[in-house]
């Protein structure tokens, strides 16, 4: 069976967040099975990476955006050291930039990626089992290879459409259609909702399958989905939840080169205050308090726009029994709150910035993990930070219910109902008698050490949704 999954992130080419863990991992772990061949395909960007690494042109050819002819080139990576074969499609001035979003023209960024890849299957014949659209950057493949005569030769392909993230869903104004190939116009309603292009809603009305990355998300879109709600109700005999994995190879502490003292269950209590003390140091922190950490995007989702006033009451109701350390980067004016609390109190630091061996860093040094989210569809630091014997603090939401249970019903960590700053800080305050309580700390760290997330068991649920 080949599955080629399109994505516009894949770790270590190009990350941003959770999707590119996803799409760096998942196929690694498909093609352990046996009978299986999973490919990643996204756009080319001038990273590291690219640079690192030797490719070869496989295919040179041009599509048309409107009146513009566009050269496509795919480049393949030599030597699959990533564990699956990378192609990375490149068209000068739209898909050879430094960052996968942030720019003006990012709808036809998206759509010349899908046209692309669309184009150079269907011209050098490769005709995949599946193709694996993961958001709605390649939200309008399963549209276009069934209605765009262009591509008739993959007519038929099965697809599978995965919402990592329904708060972002790629609205197009309708002349964005003068910008798409040929297709029957009495066709339009697959792409429309609510009088917008809608490249999300279009996957889930035009795929043969679509996923979430939890179940707990799944349920939530019913009744939340940014007025998608309606939509998913009616596709819902297509619809399956399966929560993502992490990478074990990617994230093991005993083995982590990005650490500063690698461990295991054996040694992590000792070992984790090593690893604590010299993080502290750095940031002049004080090691003997507890430390609690937040790593994400500064975005109103994740909660992050709670951290001001969260860090200040925090740190003034314990006293300054505690420690707070952040890293991330996002909202500018967050970015600047969070600088001035850094000038203001030595309890508090934070670093600015996309800083992947730091947060390896944070994870093996903190106590405890605060993911203070309105929305999370999976969540995969709560999983990195049990794997750290790390304890998260989370939010009763998406994927985040569906991993850590409260510690009063046996489970890795505790629960907060309302993302709001007075629940997260009570949460803090139980975290703080846990800290305490040496004994109950201690067994925390390494119960949590022991939980799977591995990817095995969820890239055989895809297998089995691929074989149905």
């Amino acid at each position: 069976m080949t599955i080629f999954h399109l994505s516009t992130e894949c770790y270590p080419v190009a990350k941003v967040g959770g999707l590119a863990d996803v799409v760096g991992a998942l196929p690694k772990y498909q093609n352990k099975i046996k009978g299986v061949n999973a490919k990643v395909v996204m756009p080319w960007y001038n990273k590291h990476f690219v640079y690192d690494y030797d490719f070869e042109v496989v295919f040179d050819g041009f599509i048309h955006q409107g009146s513009n002819m566009l050269q496509v080139q795919v480049m393949k990576e030599t030597t699959d050291v990533l564990g699956f074969e990378l192609f990375m499609v490149k068209i000068p001035g739209l898909l050879d930039r430094e960052n996968p979003y942030g720019y003006e023209d990012e709808s036809f960024q998206f759509l010349a990626f899908q046209q692309g890849v669309l184009h150079w299957l269907t011209a050098m014949k490769i005709r995949p089992d599946v193709l694996h659209c993961h958001d709605y950057h390649t939200g309008l493949v399963p549209f276009m290879i069934e209605n765009c005569e262009e591509f008739e030769f993959l007519k038929g392909v099965k697809t599978i459409g995965t919402i990592h993230n329904g708060e972002y869903q790629g609205m197009m104004n309708w002349d964005m259609i003068n910008y798409m190939p040929a297709f029957d116009h009495h066709k339009w309603g697959l792409l429309d909702w609510n009088g917008f292009i809608n490249p999300l809603a279009s996957m889930i009305k035009c795929c043969s399958a679509f996923t979430t990355v939890s179940e707990g998300y799944l349920e939530e879109l019913f009744v939340s989905f940014r007025g998608l709600e309606s939509l998913v109700r009616e596709e819902f005999s297509k619809a399956y939840g399966i929560i993502n994995g992490i990478d074990t190879d990617v994230w093991n502490p005993q083995t982590d080169p990005m650490i500063d003292f690698n461990f295991n269950s054996k040694n992590a209590l000792k070992i984790k205050k090593k690893n604590k003390a010299k993080l502290c140091k750095e940031y002049g922190l004080n090691p003997e308090l507890p430390l609690f950490a937040f790593i994400g995007r500064f975005a109103t989702e994740k909660g992050a726009d709670l951290l001001p006033d969260l860090i200040w009451r925090s740190i003034k109701q314990s006293f300054g029994g505690l420690n707070i350390i952040v890293l991330g980067s996002g909202n500018a004016y967050i970015e600047q709150q969070l600088k001035e609390l850094d000038s203001v109190y030595s309890n508090f630091a934070t670093d600015i910035g996309y800083k992947e061996h730091l947060s390896h860093k944070i994870y093996a040094s903190a106590d405890f993990l605060l993911m203070p989210s309105r929305v999370e569809p999976c969540g995969l630091n709560q999983m990195y930070a049990m794997r750290y014997g790390t304890v998260p603090v989370v939010s009763y939401t998406g994927g985040l219910r569906d991993t850590v249970k409260d510690i009063t019903t046996g489970g890795s960590g505790l629960n907060f109902t309302y993302p709001g700053v007075d629940d997260i800080i009570h949460a803090m305050s139980r975290a703080l008698n846990v800290y305490k309580n040496k004994a109950q700390m201690d067994e925390l760290v390494l119960s949590n050490m022991k939980f799977d997330f591995a990817w095995e068991k969820s890239a055989e649920k895809y297998l089995t949704l691929y074989k149905n």
